[in-house]
């Protein structure tokens, strides 16, 4: 990673977009008309002020609630391009193709990337799945950004084999069963799976030769700390998970978030532990629930659900419980049993923790980040 990065967005003389001029491309093509130049794409409000630090603002996910607005310098995206551009081999004569909207920080992220370094850029947000793995065959494309959910509705889709060499997939933990349909719809590409948020851009990356239920070693140039309720490190325990990076945003923009810094390091309020410098995630601790005074994180429960065979989506959320507090219920898409799950769910995790109850939402609600959407899926159960 060079020591200076390059601190604005600029548009490479060989990079193009290979598509239909759309809103999108006229997004990007305003928003580098000018290296330095301060912009957002999405969101309401002001972009930022000019200064004499090139800024920009993304967006939070959304997943648990309203979207918050993010400002970052640039050079804080800039740095892991120099970074991902010796990983992945991205420049002149490669195509990179993103697959949500640029609303979404991960879309946005890897369309920068894209252009600053010189590549070609296939915008697919928008497009449905089968579309997009039509779009991805023919391009061809050498590296996809990807959250787990859009590759799931790509395998589903089903079409051509993809000549993709490396998937950068992000935004939750892949699955065993996903894991077999993207090494089946793409055998020859390489899968590197990150952990990260929009305040923090990339925080570990796993590669093919972590343990799969790992999310990697800290990206380079990251430094990782768990630490315990009194902010102590932890090693070896489950604690809250805090990074030290140059990839780090600077502040929210309007509403307030809920990252937090400390003595320069910050955290998003994720859960989990490191074993031998490589990370595992056990949840966010905004979601979070108490069962009979034990701690339960619904990711668990959701990884285990996506794994069973027959189970295409899965969403694990909380109900009042006059006895325990709060009791879970599963909502589930595919064609798997109720009756099979709930016997599964209470071997894996005991009575008083599985769900009770298996629902079948007829809509599966998702955000511009290709992530569930938690809060209108609660609303329409």
């Amino acid at each position: 990673m060079p020591e200076a990065p390059d601190p604005a967005f600029r548009w490479h003389p060989s990079a193009r977009i290979a598509a239909s001029p759309g809103a999108a491309a006229s997004a990007l093509t305003a928003a580098l008309a000018e290296p330095g130049r301060p912009f957002r794409i999405g969101g309401a409000g002001p972009a930022p002020d000019p200064g004499p630090v090139p800024m920009f603002e993304t967006l939070t996910g959304g997943s648990t609630g309203t979207p918050r607005r993010i400002r970052r310098t640039q050079a804080s995206w800039t740095a892991s391009f120099a970074v991902n551009a010796g990983l992945f081999g991205i420049g002149p004569g490669t195509s990179s193709a993103v697959l949500g909207d640029l609303v979404h920080s991960l879309a946005l992220y890897g369309a920068l990337e894209t252009l600053h370094l010189g590549a070609d850029l296939h915008l697919l947000g928008g497009q449905r799945p089968g579309r997009q793995r039509q779009a991805l065959a023919a391009g061809p494309v050498d590296l996809i950004y990807a959250t787990p959910t859009q590759l799931r509705l790509l395998a589903e889709a089903k079409g051509p084999e993809l000549p993709a060499r490396h998937l950068l997939v992000g935004g939750s933990k892949l699955d065993p069963a996903l894991r077999h349909a993207i090494q089946t719809m793409a055998p020859k590409a390489t899968v590197h799976e990150f952990f990260g948020a929009a305040e923090a851009s990339f925080i570990t990356l796993a590669g093919p030769d972590a343990p799969e239920a790992s999310v990697g070693r800290p990206y380079p140039g990251a430094r990782i700390e768990v630490r315990d309720p009194a902010g102590r490190a932890a090693p070896g325990m489950t604690g809250e998970i805090w990074v030290q990076s140059p990839y780090l945003f600077e502040t929210y923009a309007g509403q307030p978030g809920s990252a937090r810094w400390q003595d320069g390091w910050l955290s998003v309020g994720e859960q989990g532990w490191l074993d031998s410098g490589i990370l595992y995630l056990s949840g966010r601790a905004g979601r979070m629930v108490k069962i009979a005074d034990r701690a339960v994180h619904p990711e668990q429960i959701e990884a285990f659900l996506h794994a069973q065979p027959g189970v295409t989506r899965a969403a694990v959320l909380p109900r009042p419980d006059p006895l325990r507090g709060q009791h879970l219920v599963a909502l589930v898409q595919g064609n798997a049993s109720d009756a099979a799950l709930l016997a599964a769910l209470r071997l894996a995790f005991g009575p008083l923790v599985a769900p009770k109850a298996i629902l079948r939402p007829a809509d599966w609600p998702m955000l511009a980040s290709g992530k569930t959407d938690l809060t209108a899926l609660a609303r329409l159960t």
